[in-house]
């Protein structure tokens, strides 16, 4: 059993080794210390992927800088809105909120409000 025990300590060391930092225009998700925060999922036009933007306060200078990116600076892909709702309760947070943001006259995309638990 003490083997066993090992073997996954040291699979589970090499996952978090790879691992990357998420991140919102250079801030660390782990460093946002904020009571609320708002995502909106984003899709891209010519692929089907999804990208989270997530504001929490900052200062914006250009739309892309809400994008969740690793370390390398990639968007991260996500299989939905609420995938990221549920990657940010791994960071502190609970839903609290949804509206619809109105992107044109005919459409329109919920808007999750999280709250800090």
């Amino acid at each position: 059993m003490k083997k066993l025990t090992l073997a996954a300590a040291i699979v589970a060391g090499f996952g978090l080794f790879n691992a990357k930092a998420q991140n919102v225009n250079g801030m660390k998700l782990t460093d946002i210390h904020v009571d609320y925060i708002q995502i909106r999922s984003v899709k891209s036009l010519l692929a089907d992927k999804q990208w989270i933007a997530l504001e929490y306060g900052q200062k914006v200078g250009d739309y892309s800088e809400l994008y969740i990116r690793d370390d390398d600076g990639k968007k991260l892909e996500f299989n939905s809105p609420i995938d990221g709702v549920n990657k940010m309760k791994a960071y502190g947070y609970e839903l609290f909120s949804v509206y619809a943001e109105q992107i044109d006259k005919d459409s329109n995309r919920p808007v999750y409000v999280l709250k800090r638990k």
